[in-house]
């Protein structure tokens, strides 16, 4: 479990073939003691194990689902990332709780400037968009933000200064993909109202919200 509170970036010093997924060599800015083979680091929002460990440069396996689902199909050498490692019980959630099980990808539909923060616009699948609410939480790229704007296929946050320059939301340009994590406590509230009707899931509606009590 992580926060969606990067703790600093690193760079993918190495890709190579791992049966049907990818092993990744990656370097961290930052120190990475206290960190064990097998301690669970979120590499753009993606949770992946540590397997080799030495100094600040550590080594992780990407399965084949994870490559399947996240911008990991795509990881270069020279990339920089985001990088966060697990949540442990005593600290405090800052961001939001992010499991690191990437629900699919988004597009950078476009970056405006706003004051002292920068609007980033990112197109996503309806059926993610479904699971977003406005002010709501999402992670991108692993990150912890806020919704400001919603519609049908596509959500805006607002990224300030302190983000710009810590993670990789500073330098992502249109065009470019990201990892999209929902916050889990939407899909949870989806799962269960849909499985209470006869009818096939389709989604949370505000039909579907007054009919099970929700609304009145």
């Amino acid at each position: 479990m992580f926060t969606g509170i990067i703790e600093g970036l690193g760079t993918i010093a190495g890709v190579r073939p791992s049966g049907q997924g990818k092993r990744l060599t990656i370097h961290s800015d930052f120190s990475l003691q206290g960190t064990r083979v097998g301690d669970s680091i979120a590499v753009n929002g993606a949770c992946l194990t540590a397997v080799q460990l030495a100094d600040r440069r550590f080594e992780a396996d990407v399965s084949s689902e994870s490559v399947a689902r996240t911008t990991l199909a795509e990881a270069r050498t020279g990339e920089r990332v985001n990088l966060e490692r697990a949540l442990r019980l005593s600290d405090r959630i800052d961001g939001h709780l992010v499991a690191g099980h990437v629900d699919g990808t988004g597009v950078i539909a476009s970056r405006q400037p706003a004051g002292n923060a920068v609007v980033v616009t990112v197109a996503v699948p309806e059926e993610l968009a479904r699971q977003m609410i406005i002010k709501g939480s999402v992670a991108v790229d692993g990150v912890s933000l806020t919704i400001n704007t919603l519609d049908a296929r596509s959500f805006a946050v607002a990224a300030i200064p302190h983000t710009s320059v810590l993670t990789t939301i500073g330098f992502k340009q249109t065009g470019e993909r990201v990892n999209i994590e929902t916050d889990m406590i939407g899909k949870y509230v989806e799962k269960f109202l849909s499985t209470r009707t006869d009818a096939k899931p389709t989604g949370v509606t505000l039909e579907l919200l007054a009919r099970s009590g929700y609304l009145k």
